[in-house]
């Protein structure tokens, strides 16, 4: 008889398949929990089945309409089946509900820099950071960003701080440059560039690499597993 825990141990060592059918079983047994769901709707994400992923969610969110998890998770979805606008609104009401959280920042951050808003996602990560100075993962994408507009100095120094907080012993700065590069960022002396053709689609990588960067225990994820990972970039 499949359990929960083998339905789970499956999905972390990548047998998505064995998983699905894993879990499809416990839900066979137990319709009513939302824990079985919630994790099936991962498992059809992981495998490409959006569709199926999105009718999970939507089937969570009907049964709790103000939970900022189900909510931010079916955003991530309506994004890969492209339906941005409604992602956008999904993301938004996620943040409203759970406005002191920092995740719900970084996750709408790295949807804006998706579909091509790059100072909007640089705005977000930058609160996130304010909401919680030590979110290296936060640092690290914002400098992503920052690069993609130009903003080298901004993005050195946000790497840096990644890698500060990590532990990674990079070369030493100057104090006083870092501060003279934040007084530019706060100043707004640095413009941003046009910018062409930005990318405003999400395929399954890149779904995948999301997971990676974005769930951090610290900031929200209490669950059964954890898609934890530094995501720092390669010096």
């Amino acid at each position: 008889m499949a359990s929960f825990e083998q339905s789970v141990a499956y999905f972390k060592s990548g047998k998505f398949e064995e998983a699905l059918s894993s879990i499809n079983e416990c839900i066979e047994n137990d319709d009513t929990n939302r824990e079985y769901l919630f994790f099936r709707a991962r498992i059809y994400s992981r495998l490409g089945k959006f569709d199926l992923s999105l009718a999970d969610f939507q089937a969570l969110t009907d049964q709790e309409p103000f939970n900022p998890t189900y909510i931010s998770d079916k955003a991530v979805v309506l994004h890969l089946l492209g339906r941005n606008e409604e992602a956008a609104s999904e993301f938004d009401r996620a943040l409203n509900l759970e406005p002191n959280n920092p995740y719900r920042y970084s996750s709408r951050a790295y949807f804006r820099d998706r579909i091509g808003d790059l100072q909007g996602a640089i705005d977000d990560y930058t609160k996130a950071i304010e909401m919680d100075p030590e979110d290296a993962v936060a640092y690290n994408n914002r400098g992503l960003v920052e690069e993609k507009l130009g903003y080298k100095e901004l993005a050195q120094y946000s790497f840096k701080k990644a890698d500060d907080l990590v532990g990674y012993k990079s070369t030493p700065s100057n104090p006083k440059e870092d501060e003279a590069i934040k007084q530019k960022a706060n100043t707004k002396e640095f413009k941003m560039p046009k910018q062409e053709n930005p990318s405003k689609e999400l395929g399954l990588k890149g779904y995948l690499d999301m997971i990676k960067k974005l769930f951090t225990e610290k900031s929200t994820r209490q669950e059964f597993f954890s898609f934890i990972s530094s995501g720092l970039k390669s010096k």
